[in-house]
């Protein structure tokens, strides 16, 4: 049956499993840590205790805060033996359907030879699974010893920064034969008027040049840099060494937006 999700019912209408929907086909049917507050950093604090900062994720659209730290205890190694332990948000759908969302520390097997990562749930709530873990970081153990915790997640980065890489740039390229200017040293590319009939726009602090000698053997001089002018209203090409005779540049100019 159709329904109307946000729109008024006369009733309480809208499930927390509708939102998790929503929210996975916006944001992905992967798991994410958002890029706000902590991020879930850890810190180790002691020989079996991690804290766990502040941040905000989704699991399976399932949207999950901790507003404060939080210390998780580590079982205590063995000595002569490794053991890796997972850190996991796990979702719990329990009687009633009543459903909640917790840290956990998913311990190990220990051994004497290469560690392996415990099970976990990964039957999906949008699939019907009740329990769910979404791994945070690995804990590896040697001995006694907490090691580095290896982060296990992905950072979801937000729309601003997918706008950004997504604004248009502008690209054009070229070749042009420079005559000396008569100082030696350099010759110009485009007057400001020249530049601004060329691309249709004025020059500005955001306009990327790049310029390079395009016939080596026939003038045996070396594109330096390029220079803009600003009091004599051109862009200049600058060369290792007076030129003698005309030179042809390949030039490529780029911006966004």
């Amino acid at each position: 049956m159709v329904e109307l999700v946000t729109g008024h019912a006369n009733k309480a209408h809208a499930t927390a499993e509708q939102a998790a929907g929503l929210n996975a086909g916006i944001l992905g049917l992967d798991d994410y840590v958002l890029n706000v507050h902590d991020k879930f950093e850890i810190t180790v604090a002691s020989a079996n205790k991690v804290t766990i900062g502040t941040g905000e994720l989704v699991m399976q659209g399932r949207h999950v805060s901790q507003g404060t730290p939080e210390d998780l205890i580590v079982t205590n190694g063995s000595q002569g033996q490794k053991r890796n332990d997972l850190i996991v948000c796990r979702y719990t759908k329990g009687s009633q359907s009543v459903e909640s969302a917790k840290l956990v520390v998913v311990r190990g097997t220990p051994t004497t030879g290469t560690p392996t990562d415990p099970a976990l749930n990964t039957t999906s709530p949008l699939d019907g699974g009740t329990t769910y873990d979404m791994p945070l970081y690995r804990i590896p153990l040697d001995g006694i010893t907490i090691g580095t915790p290896v982060p296990l997640f992905n950072v979801l980065r937000p729309m601003s920064d997918v706008w950004d890489s997504l604004t248009p740039l502008h690209l054009y390229t070229g070749s042009s034969v420079l005559y000396d200017a008569g100082s030696g040293g350099y010759a110009t590319l485009w007057t400001f008027s020249q530049f601004r009939q060329q691309f249709g726009r004025d020059w500005g602090d955001d306009v990327c040049i790049s310029v390079m000698n395009g016939d080596w053997d026939a003038n045996d001089r070396q594109v330096t840099s390029v220079r803009v002018t600003r009091s004599g209203n051109r862009i200049d090409v600058m060369f290792d060494g007076k030129n003698t005779a005309p030179i042809r540049v390949n030039w490529a100019v780029m911006w966004r937006g």
